[in-house]
């Protein structure tokens, strides 16, 4: 009996070795969210060739995110600024490919708001270029579903050129359900053209392409402004790329030698605009020495509080991450980014 009983702990010793290490090592279809970098904005912008060399920094803050192992989704959930997403979460649904060209274009779209808040504050002359409608989407129903992808321009339609989504989307919905349009695409810096039928579009019943859309712009100056974000995506950063660029331009240093971190987008008109983790990126910014904390105080709307009864703003989401840590670094509502260049104005 004891034979036979050795081989059998020994197989199951082997069969838990490898469920652990399975557990360790094996990615599950989950993600971790997590702190990530906080990042000086010296050291990724240049203003007509030039780096600030003034003491202190305009930093932004990020999310980690890595995918999840068995073990690691266990362990994220004992620790206070990590939380476990599926990856349709993550994504939206799109594949990854499309969710990394989205977070592109928002990057993209970050740095030219960015910039041209910085130039308007500053006073300095600039050219808002447009240069068609970028595509977050395109509806299974869509005609034009194996034509266009997430990420291309569409610049003309029928041979016309617009000034703003706006026009485009006006013309479209002056046509017919059924009626064939041509469309003139960018793909991979390559020019196309498809035809297909429109559409019924279930939100106003009105003819449509089947996609989502946005703006695709660009800032046309004499002041050469160089913004080198690598591999970061998404909007978050547009607020501190904001403040970072007019520090540069203006030459003057607003910062008064403070580590400042901070995170929101930036919108045409100077407002920040709400983002998501700002706990884990307050965690981050903590860990850098930061002395400040810009936060959105982004306004929360009846039908915001229908989905989600109980949801904050971003600013008493990072007062509450802040409490938690038990930081004394200073958590400091903005609306806009004048709110911002105030608050650092008060700081002499």
């Amino acid at each position: 009996m004891k034979n036979k009983k050795a081989p059998i702990k020994k197989l199951l010793l082997i069969f838990g070795i490898i469920l652990f290490a399975a557990c360790m090592i094996v990615p599950i279809p989950y993600y971790v969210e997590q702190p990530g970098a906080t990042i000086d904005l010296k050291d990724l912008i240049t203003v007509n060739k030039e780096k600030d060399d003034d003491a202190g920094s305009f930093s932004l803050t990020s999310v980690g995110i890595r995918q999840a192992t068995a073990f690691s989704a266990l362990i994220a959930h004992f620790k206070p600024f990590e939380d476990v997403v599926s990856a349709d979460e993550l994504t939206g649904g799109s594949t990854n490919e499309e969710y990394e060209q989205m977070q592109q274009f928002y990057m993209e779209s970050s740095q030219n708001a960015a910039i041209e808040q910085a130039l308007k504050l500053a006073d300095k002359p600039y050219e808002l270029e447009y240069k068609g409608v970028y595509v977050l989407g395109v509806e299974k129903t869509s005609n034009f579903f194996n034509e266009v992808s997430v990420g291309d321009t569409v610049t003309q339609v029928d041979g016309k050129s617009f000034t703003s989504s706006q026009e485009f989307m006006e013309y479209v919905k002056s046509q017919k359900v059924g009626q064939k349009v041509t469309i003139t695409f960018t793909h991979d810096g390559e020019t196309k053209e498809a035809t297909e039928k429109l559409i019924e579009l279930p939100s106003d019943k009105k003819p449509g392409i089947g996609i989502t859309l946005t703006d695709h712009t660009e800032i046309k100056s004499d002041e050469n402004i160089d913004i080198n974000a690598g591999n970061i995506g998404g909007p978050s950063a547009g607020l501190m790329f904001t403040l970072e660029i007019y520090e540069q331009l203006v030459g003057k240093d607003i910062r008064h030698g403070e580590n400042i971190a901070g995170t929101g987008t930036i919108s045409s008109d100077g407002t920040v605009g709400r983002i998501g983790g700002i706990d884990k990126k307050v965690a981050s910014a903590v860990e850098s020495g930061a002395k400040v904390f810009f936060a959105p105080d982004d306004e929360i709307t009846d039908e915001m509080k229908e989905v989600e009864p109980d949801i904050k703003t971003n600013y008493q989401e990072a007062n509450a991450a802040a409490k938690k840590i038990g930081t004394d670094m200073k958590i400091v509502p903005v609306k806009n980014v004048q709110d911002a260049l105030d608050y650092l104005a008060k700081m002499k």
